[in-house]
């Protein structure tokens, strides 16, 4: 039975999407197939944390995943040593970094090349610069790359020179539709929420601009979670004297998030890059209405469920933002098409594709579903 070593070393419960895609993956393979078998290469971090999800052994490395110089020389050259030391027949990479060099066949998921696409929304160039050089090792190392999206499928290609027959295109999942009890709205006014890390590539500049635009009589509340220590986005907020209708809070846990989809009228993403859109499909199984800005992976998630406006256009998302929250009947139409469009993306179907690669990695056959 072959043995799976999974990289962990960047999961540090701090890490958002990426994180996600781990657990909720590993979850459902657990309760698949059992023709495999799986240890976890973990970061001091994570082995500190709840991995009963996690369907085999977890092996604490002592490389923490929050130091980015031990874990880059841990993903560089440890990954693969862990590997032939407990005796892999294959590594999976799960969070776009991986191993330099393995002696048994590795298969790597890369979420995005939003380092290689859009530099400008990243990091600094120190830090981009390096990035993109582990990225392209890995892909190298690579025996098979997943990706999350058609999008992040022909990025790859372009800017990795990963040949369509080694990639594999394996969306994300959300939770299981269900219907969310509701709660009375604070304030008396619309709540419209939006959650993420504050790189610019998010642009949530253009939700405080949007908001702004809308007669205060109007204007919903909006909440935007995901940052860390003193915003950025606080100064724009005061300029444009919005402080009493925009709340910026930090990252939020899974009991808060679950308040404010309790109260939400709308999810607002005017991103204008992603590799997938998790929120998305979160928001849509919960019958939540969202509003997506108008790029390639947003349609390829959202679908006919969604409305979408221009990254650009904070006019046609202030309209969109007072039209629904104001619309008690568009509400339940995009609940109802959302919870059908959430429907279509499970962890189970992810899992059992994701399996089908580790099998072309290793040059065998899957097995009859």
């Amino acid at each position: 039975m072959p043995l799976v070593l999974v990289d962990l070393l960047s999961y540090t419960g701090t890490k958002g999407g990426m994180e996600t895609y781990a657990r909720e993956l590993y979850r459902a393979i657990g309760g698949m197939r059992r023709d495999f078998e799986f240890i976890a290469f973990a970061s001091s971090e994570g082995a500190r944390l709840d991995m009963s999800w996690f369907p085999g052994e977890v092996i604490d490395s002592g490389i923490s995943g929050e130091n980015r110089f031990a874990w880059a020389r841990g993903e560089l050259m440890a990954v693969g040593r862990a590997a032939k030391a407990h005796g892999a027949d294959l590594v999976h990479a799960p969070a776009s970094l991986g191993p330099r060099k393995t002696t048994m066949p590795t298969v790597l998921t890369i979420h995005d090349m939003l380092y290689w696409s859009h530099p400008e929304y990243m990091s600094t160039p120190l830090y981009t610069g390096p990035v993109k050089w582990m990225e392209k090792v890995a892909a190298r190392n690579a025996e098979r790359v997943i990706t999350i999206s058609p999008a992040s499928a022909d990025e790859i290609q372009k800017y990795l020179s990963v040949p369509s027959d080694r990639l594999d295109v394996i969306p994300l999942a959300g939770p299981p539709p269900r219907a969310t009890p509701r709660r009375p709205v604070p304030e008396g006014r619309p709540l419209i929420i939006a959650m993420g890390n504050r790189r610019p590539h998010k642009n949530w500049e253009a939700l405080i601009h949007a908001v702004a635009l809308i007669d205060e009589p109007r204007r919903p509340r909006i909440v935007i979670t995901g940052g860390r220590g003193e915003d950025p986005l606080a100064p724009l907020v005061q300029r444009l004297g919005v402080t009493a209708d925009v709340e910026l809070r930090g990252w939020v846990d899974d009991e808060e998030v679950a308040r404010l989809y309790a109260t939400a009228a709308a999810l607002a993403i005017p991103s204008r890059a992603e590799g997938f859109s998790l929120p998305t499909l979160e928001a849509m199984a919960q019958g939540i209405p969202v509003l997506l800005s108008d790029i390639r992976v947003h349609r390829y998630v959202g679908g006919e469920a969604a409305l979408y406006f221009s990254p650009d256009d904070h006019a046609g998302l202030a309209e969109l933002m007072t039209r629904v929250s104001g619309d008690p009947d568009i509400q339940a139409g995009m609940s109802e098409a959302g919870r059908a469009r959430a429907g279509e993306f499970t962890w189970v179907r992810s899992a059992s594709a994701t399996l089908q690669s580790f099998d072309r990695a290793l040059g065998r056959q899957s097995p009859a579903v």
